[in-house]
This record gives C-alpha cells, structure tokens and sequence, in this order.
C-alpha cells in the first residue's frame, strides 16, 4: 500500500478529512444526487484489485413502464425502457430531449404524473432516493470544495455509518482502480476536469451501487482527456459489471460504450437498439440525421426488375431492396457512395451522373454533395479529393448498392 494510503489510513483518518465541514448547500438535484448513492455495503469491500468481472447478479434490472413527468418546460412522454442486468445503456438526444429528467426520476428526485419504475422487479417508484441503490455522476461532478479527495470519495460511507477501518479500505481500493490513489490529499479545485470526473466516478461507486446513473460524464472534457475517460469506463465497466446508465448528445461515444442505444426526442423514446441497428437502420427522420445520415429522402417504392423494388424521387428511380410498399423513407450513409471523375465499372445496381455542388471540409474527412438532382453527399478522404481534383461545378459520376439504402 502506498504512502498517501497509509496516511489516509491512520487512525481517525477519515473522520479528521470530514470533520467539521459545512459545506455550502448545494443545489436540488445535486442534494438528491448526495442522498441517492448510499445504500448498506457488505462487510468487506468487492476485490476491486482482481481481474475478474463482478458477478452480474449484484447488479439491477431497470424496467420503465409508461412514465410521464412534467417539469416546467421538459417533459416525459409515455417512456418505456428496459435495461438488463450488467448491461451498459446509452441514452441517447439532443439538448432539451428530457435524459436528464429521466435519468432523475430514474433516481427519485422527481416524481412521475403516471407509470412505474421497476428496479430488479421491485416498484421504487415512490421509494425514496437513499433506499435505490443507486450511483449518480452529474456532468459538473458536484464535488464538495472543502474536502480533500479522499473525503469526498468516503463522504457517502460515513453518512451511510460504514464503520471507519472497511470506509477506508473501500475509499482506497477504489481509489487504486481508478488511479487517483495519489491525489488523495488534494483538493477538487487542484484537480484538472478528467481528475475530478474520476473523483466523481470513485464517489458514486465506492458505495457498491446496484445501478450507475451517467449525465453526460464526458461532455465538459477536452477530446484527448475524453478519449481517456472513455476507455476509463469500458474498463471499469468490464471489470465491475454494474448496470449502467449513461446519458449524451454524441453519437460516437455511445457507439463506443453502449451494448444498446435509445435515442430519445422531445421526451419520447423513438428507438431502441444495438450500435449497429441505430447506425444503419435508423427507424424514423430523426435518428437517421441525429446519427449523420445524410441522404434521407421521401419517395414511393414501386416493383422494379430482378427482384429489385424502386424508390422513385425527384425523376430519379434507386434500386432497393425492401418488403415495403407506398411512400417511404429512404436514407444512404455517405461512406457508401462512392465518387469517380469516370463512369464506374461496378457491380452497384444505382449509378448517376450529377454535378458536385458543395465541399465541405470536416478535418480527417470531407463531404462532396453532388447534384444528380436530387443531391447525394458522400464521404472521402483529403487524400481522394486531391487525387481525383475534386472542385466544386465538376461534373462526376457517383455509385451505390441497392443494399446501401435503407428503406423504412
């Protein structure tokens, strides 16, 4: 054990880090969020230290059924989830769409208008917080100024009454885990943003939650320290296995870290799936932009030739393949459409010669839209663009699988 962790373990360590603090009231949820992480520990901490994966049947199951919250101007609409023991979910939508509020209410600091909220099967709907076993993480982290490390991190144990030495033993080997056993002794102010959210992260799982509640934990970091954390979680996650919750408006990071994804706008849940299925099927408009799609037309499919159906828009048929019938949705992620300054000798059923109209540089890639009409936009490297002298008013030729269009 190392010399910040002996300190800590002193006698009376924790409760000379802790007492005498006052600390400024902090604000509503936050005061929930305080109360809503602590539950009763076992007598002796999880090894935190092994390799091994916690067994799931620890964690808890989430069910929502029909809920229906009014806060001021964010609402809840009818929300149905249902979350699998040791499962990471990602809930997924825009600013405003109401993750937060269900993510709170989740937590029993809000109260639904209807439905019910099962945890392992049990109604905690009108449970309060501290008997959840929950672990919340805001997205400012919610820290406490006055206290070191090491008391924030053993501030729910003592309000839980964990005797002193299994407080210590519990603050240290989670500290260990997430490697900030070494800031220990400094203060929340001292720490860089990617410091405090593991400060943050050691607080709410130090009191070996049965569900982890996520909002936004990496929003306010830097992309390299968001990249870190990112990995951070896996890794926790595949060591601990707790069910966990975790709310964002970037896609990508809920590819990353999410068994399955719901997306959620205007208080509604309007898909639930793996990474994949919401990456390339989106159910409806709005996924398929939230997620970049962005060719997503209207048309109706019509029969076409050698099994193929036709999506007819704007004067131009695409070869599809799809059961369905009468006016749809259509959507092509960009990096399935391929560009030449040549007529394409491919095996894509749709093929369109057209004029390139806008370049827009987005860094590691850009995006060429072409003119056929309607307007395709596809996805290339700077590289291709050099290559092929890509302008815009060049005439090009651009090229698709039948398969590449999703049809809903």
């Amino acid at each position: 054990m190392n010399k910040v962790a002996n300190t800590f373990l002193a006698p009376g360590g924790v409760q000379k880090l802790l007492s005498g603090l006052r600390p400024t009231r902090p604000k509503p949820a936050e005061a929930g969020y305080l109360r809503a992480i602590y539950r009763p520990l076992s007598s002796q901490p999880d090894d935190l230290s092994s390799g091994g994966r916690r067994d799931a049947r620890g964690c808890g199951s989430v069910q929502v059924r029909k809920l229906w919250v009014d806060l001021g101007e964010f609402h809840l609409r009818g929300i149905e989830l249902d979350v699998a023991p040791g499962e990471y979910f990602v809930v997924l939508g825009p600013t405003g769409a109401g993750k937060t509020v269900l993510l709170e209410t989740i937590a029993g600091l809000h109260q639904p208008r209807e439905g019910r909220i099962l945890l392992n099967g049990q109604d905690v709907t009108h449970i309060p917080p501290e008997r959840r076993g929950i672990g919340f993480v805001y997205q400012d982290y919610a820290l406490f100024p006055h206290l070191s490390v090491a008391g924030n991190i053993a501030f729910g144990l003592r309000l839980r009454g964990v005797n002193r030495r299994t407080a210590e033993e519990h603050v240290t080997a989670i500290s260990q885990l997430l490697g900030i056993d070494h800031l220990l002794y400094r203060r929340p102010g001292t720490l860089s943003g990617g410091e405090q959210q593991r400060v943050a992260l050691a607080r709410a799982l130090v009191v070996e939650p049965r569900l982890l509640l996520l909002d936004e934990p990496l929003s306010a970091l830097d992309p390299e320290t968001r990249e870190g954390l990112q990995r951070e979680l896996e890794r926790l996650h595949q060591r601990l296995g707790t069910t966990t919750i975790h709310v964002t408006h970037d896609f990508e990071e809920a590819v990353a870290l999410g068994d399955r994804i719901a997306v959620v706008n205007e208080g509604r849940v309007v898909q639930v799936g793996s990474p994949e299925e919401i990456f390339r099927k989106p159910g409806c408009e709005f996924v398929a932009r939230f997620v970049g799609v962005r060719n997503v037309f209207q048309g109706e499919i019509r029969p076409g030739e050698d099994g193929y159906k036709v999506l007819h828009l704007d004067g131009v048929g695409i070869a599809v393949v799809t059961d369905l019938v009468g006016r749809v949705h259509g959507s092509i992620r960009p990096e399935e459409i391929i560009i030449s300054r040549e007529p394409l000798r491919s095996s894509a059923r749709n093929c369109f010669r057209g004029c390139i109209v806008n370049i827009a540089d987005r860094g590691a890639v850009v995006y060429v839209t072409v003119r056929v009409p309607p307007d395709f936009t596809c996805m290339i490297t700077w590289r291709s663009l050099e290559e092929m002298e890509l302008q815009e008013g060049l005439e090009v030729y651009i090229a698709f699988k039948a398969s590449a269009v999703h049809v809903f």
